[in-house]
C-alpha cells in the first residue's frame, strides 16, 4: 500500500520467506511488526495514529492479505518497532481483528521497554485484556514488576544483533537461558535472521548466518546456528520451563524443559564474560570457572533410562566444537542422579528426544568480490521479486517498472515508486537512494539513463563512493551527480547536497531519457549528459572509496535503466 487505493501483496521479499520457512516447519510462528508506515496513513504528520482506524485497517489488511494471496496465517501482530504507542489504537486494533473474524491473532506490546506499557495494562483493564505478549528489546536479560504482575507472557521480542563470532555466540548461548531464568521470558527473538546485506551497512553480520554474497552464493553457517539448535531442536512452542533452572554456583546457568508428556530437555551453559557481551546493554561482569554440577530427577523424571548429550565449545580452533553428539547418559543405576564436568565457554543440551541432527549443507560457493563491471537493463517480464537484485535501498522503494506506452528501449526500467515520505522509523533521508557495488571502490564509471517524471521540481542522481547507509543514510558522503527538470545540474559530496562541488546550466527537463555518466578517478570527477562532458576534474577528496548509488531528489517519480558499473581496482 504505497498509496492509499493501493493494495499489493506481492512487493518485497518477506511472502518468500515466510513462505520458504514453513515449507521448512509447517508449525513456525508468524509475527508481523510494522517499523514505518505508508506516509498516507499520516494526513502530513509522522505519526501513525492520527487516524486509528485508518492504521488499524492498513494492518489488519496485511494480515487478510497474508491468508487470502499466499495462506499464512499471522499468528501475532505488533504495534509500532520502539516507538511510542497509543493505548486506544490497540483497542481499535483488537476490535477490527476480531470483526474480521482474526480472533485467533495475538497483540504483542510494546515492542520497546517493559515501561510504560506494564503500568498503563495495569491501569487499564481493557488494555490488559486486549495485549496477549508483553514484548521488550534487548531487556539484558531483566524484566520489571510490573510486567510480572500483569501475569502475561513476557518475550525478549528483539534480542542479540551482535557479530555473528564465537563471542556472538556466546552472548546468544547466555541470553536463551538467563532471559528466562532472570527474567521469566519465554521467547527470544534474534535479530536477524541471516545477515544478507552489505557488510559495511550498520549492524554488519550481525544474523545468525551471514549470505551477503548473492552474486557468488557463498555464505557462511555461524556459530549462532548451532547455539540456537541447543534449544530449538530439544523444544517447541507449547513446551514449559520448569521451576528449578537457575544459576551455577561457579558462574553460568541451567534450565530445563518439559512437554508434558514425559520428555525432557536441560541446557546448561558456561559462557563467560569476556566471550559473551552482546551489543547491548552493558554487561555487567562475572566470573566462570571449571565446575563440577550434579543434577538430580526427581518424580516421573526419575525413571528416565537415558539422555541424549550435545556439547558446544567455543574458544579456540584447537578445542572448539560446534553442536557435536556425545555418548549417552545411562541413568538406569544412578537414583536418576548425574554430574558433568563444566568449563567455561561450553553449552551442553541432555535431552530425552533422539531426534536431534546435526544436518549437513553442500560446500558454499568460494567468497567473490561483487563484479568489477556490472549491468542491469531491468529488462524481466514477470519479475520474481519486486526489486532488482544487488541494489539495497536506504530510502525509498526501487521496483521494476513496465512502461505501457514506451513500445522501445525503456519498456522495462526501475522507478523509484514513493511519492510521500513514509512515517519513519529511523531517521530517513530527504531523497531517495539505492546503493550497489564494493564499498571498496575507489575508482569507477557509473553510467545510467534517467527518466524525470516531475516537471520543474523534480531531480535525480547517480553517485559513487557512497560511504553511509541504513541509520546513518542522512549523513552519507560520497560524489552526486544530480540533474533537474528546471535545467540544472549540480555535483554535490554528500546526499544532503550541503556540500557544492560545482553547479550549473543543462539542458534537460522532464519526461524525457538522458544518459549520466559519472567517473571518479583519484582526486578527481568528471560528468557527461547524452555523452557530451558537461563538467570536469572537479576536485574530490573524500570520502576515498563506498558504494555506487542511484536516486532522486524528494519522494518523487523517476526512473533508471540501462545501469552500468566498471570499477577499476
Amino acid at each position: 500500500m504505497h498509496y492509499a487505493l493501493d493494495e499489493n501483496y506481492f512487493r518485497g521479499y518477506e511472502w518468500w520467506l515466510m513462505k520458504e520457512a514453513k515449507k521448512r516447519n509447517p508449525n513456525i510462528t508468524l509475527m508481523g511488526l510494522p517499523w514505518s508506515f505508508p506516509g498516507w496513513l499520516g494526513k502530513g504528520f509522522n505519526w501513525p495514529y492520527v487516524n486509528l482506524q485508518l492504521t488499524a485497517y492498513y494492518v489488519v489488511s496485511w494480515i487478510v492479505g497474508a491468508k487470502h494471496y499466499h495462506d499464512l496465517d499471522i499468528d501475532y501482530i505488533g504495534i509500532w518497532n520502539e516507538r511510542a504507542f497509543d493505548i486506544n489504537y490497540i483497542k481499535v486494533l483488537r476490535r477490527m481483528l476480531n470483526y474480521q473474524g482474526l480472533q485467533q491473532v495475538k497483540i504483542i506490546a510494546s515492542d520497546n521497554l517493559w515501561e510504560p506499557i506494564s503500568a498503563s495494562m495495569l491501569l487499564d483493564s481493557e488494555l490488559l485484556r486486549v495485549i496477549d505478549v508483553i514484548g521488550a528489546h534487548y531487556p539484558g536479560t531483566r524484566t520489571v514488576k510490573d510486567a510480572r504482575l500483569t501475569e502475561k507472557k513476557l518475550w525478549s521480542s528483539e534480542d542479540f544483533s551482535t557479530l555473528n563470532s564465537d563471542v556472538g555466540a556466546g552472548c546468544w548461548g547466555r541470553i536463551l537461558n538467563q532471559n528466562y531464568i532472570n527474567g521469566y521470558m519465554t521467547a527470544t527473538i534474534a535479530w536477524n535472521l541471516v545477515a544478507s546485506y552489505y557488510e559495511q551497512l550498520p549492524y554488519g553480520r550481525c544474523g545468525l548466518m551471514t549470505a551477503q554474497e548473492p552474486w557468488s552464493g557463498h555464505y557462511v553457517v555461524e556459530a549462532p546456528i548451532w547455539i540456537s539448535a541447543h534449544t530449538t531442536q530439544f523444544t517447541q512452542p507449547g513446551w514449559y520451563y520448569l521451576k528449578t533452572v537457575g544459576h551455577l554456583e561457579k558462574g553460568g546457568s541451567y534450565v530445563a524443559l518439559t512437554d508434558g508428556l514425559g520428555n525432557l530437555t536441560i541446557i546448561v551453559e558456561t559462557m563467560s564474560h569476556k566471550h559473551s557481551m552482546c551489543i547491548r546493554p552493558l554487561l555487567p561482569y562475572f566470573n566462570v570457572s571449571r565446575q563440577f554440577a550434579t543434577f538430580i530427577l526427581k518424580g516421573s523424571f526419575s525413571e528416565i533410562p537415558e539422555l541424549q548429550v550435545w556439547y558446544t565449545k567455543l574458544g579456540k580452533p584447537s578445542e572448539r566444537f560446534l553442536f557435536k553428539q556425545l555418548d549417552s547418559l545411562w541413568l538406569l543405576d544412578s537414583g536418576g542422579s548425574f554430574t558433568l564436568e563444566l568449563q567455561e565457554d561450553e553449552l551442553f543440551t541432555l535431552t530425552t528426544l533422539s531426534t536431534g541432527s546435526k544436518g549437513s549443507y553442500l560446500l558454499p560457493p568460494k567468497s567473490q568480490p561483487f563484479p568489477c563491471v556490472y549491468k542491469d537493463d531491468f529488462n524481466v517480464d514477470y519479475p520474481f521479486f519486486s526489486e532488482a537484485p544487488n541494489f539495497a535501498d536506504q530510502t525509498g522503494v526501487f521496483e521494476y517498472f513496465m512502461n505501457i506506452e514506451d513500445p522501445g528501449e525503456h519498456r522495462f526500467t526501475l522507478r523509484q515508486v514513493l511519492n510521500q515520505r513514509p512515517i519513519t522509523w529511523a531517521a530517513d533521508a530527504f531523497s531517495t537512494i539505492s546503493i550497489i557495488g564494493d564499498y571498496k571502490w575507489s575508482n569507477l564509471t557509473i553510467k545510467c539513463d534517467v527518466y524525470l517524471e516531475t516537471p520543474e521540481k523534480g531531480g535525480v542522481f547517480i553517485a559513487g563512493r557512497v560511504n553511509k547507509g541504513g541509520i546513518l543514510i542522512r549523513s552519507a558522503r560520497g560524489v552526486f551527480f544530480w540533474i533537474f527538470a528546471n535545467g540544472t545540474y549540480r555535483v554535490t559530496g554528500d546526499l544532503a547536497g550541503w556540500i557544492i562541488y560545482t553547479s550549473g546550466h543543462a539542458d534537460v527537463t522532464a519526461k524525457k531519457w538522458y544518459t549520466l555518466t559519472l567517473t571518479i578517478n583519484g582526486g578527481f570527477s568528471s560528468g557527461t549528459l547524452n555523452g557530451k562532458p558537461l563538467w570536469k576534474n572537479v576536485s574530490v577528496n573524500f570520502p576515498k572509496n563506498g558504494w555506487a548509488a542511484i536516486g532522486t531528489h524528494s519522494f518523487e517519480f523517476a526512473q533508471f535503466d540501462n545501469f552500468r558499473v566498471e570499477a577499476i581496482h
